[in-house]
C-alpha cells in the first residue's frame, strides 16, 4: 500500500513549461507507426474513440493529450507543444508545425 501512495504523489508532480517534439495522432494503431502520410487513418481512429497521443521524437515515447480539442487541426502532423507534461500525458499550451 506504501509504494502505490509514492507512486501516485510522484505521478501527480508536473513540469511547466515543457517542450516536447513528436507527431499528433491515435493511441490505437497510430503509435505503431507515427509518421507523416498517417493522418487519414489517425483522423478514423480517433472518430471511432481512441484516444489522442503524441508520439516523442527522442524516445518515441507515448503521452496521452489532455486536451485534445488544443490538437484537433494537428492531427498526423510533425509538431513542437509547450506545456505541463507529467510521466504519460501532456495538457498543450501551444503548438508549432515542424
Amino acid at each position: 500500500m506504501v509504494f502505490m501512495m509514492i507512486g501516485i504523489a510522484s505521478a501527480g508532480s508536473d513540469k511547466a513549461g515543457d517542450t516536447v517534439n513528436g507527431w499528433v495522432t491515435d493511441s490505437n494503431c497510430g503509435v505503431k507507426g507515427a509518421a507523416a502520410g498517417k493522418e487519414d487513418c489517425a483522423k478514423k481512429c480517433l472518430e471511432k474513440g481512441a484516444k489522442m497521443v503524441v508520439v516523442t521524437d527522442t524516445d518515441q515515447k507515448v503521452l496521452t493529450v489532455d486536451n485534445p480539442d488544443a490538437l484537433k487541426e494537428h492531427v498526423g502532423h510533425h509538431v513542437a507543444i509547450t506545456g505541463h507534461a507529467t510521466a504519460d500525458s501532456i495538457h498543450v499550451e501551444s503548438v508549432k508545425m515542424l
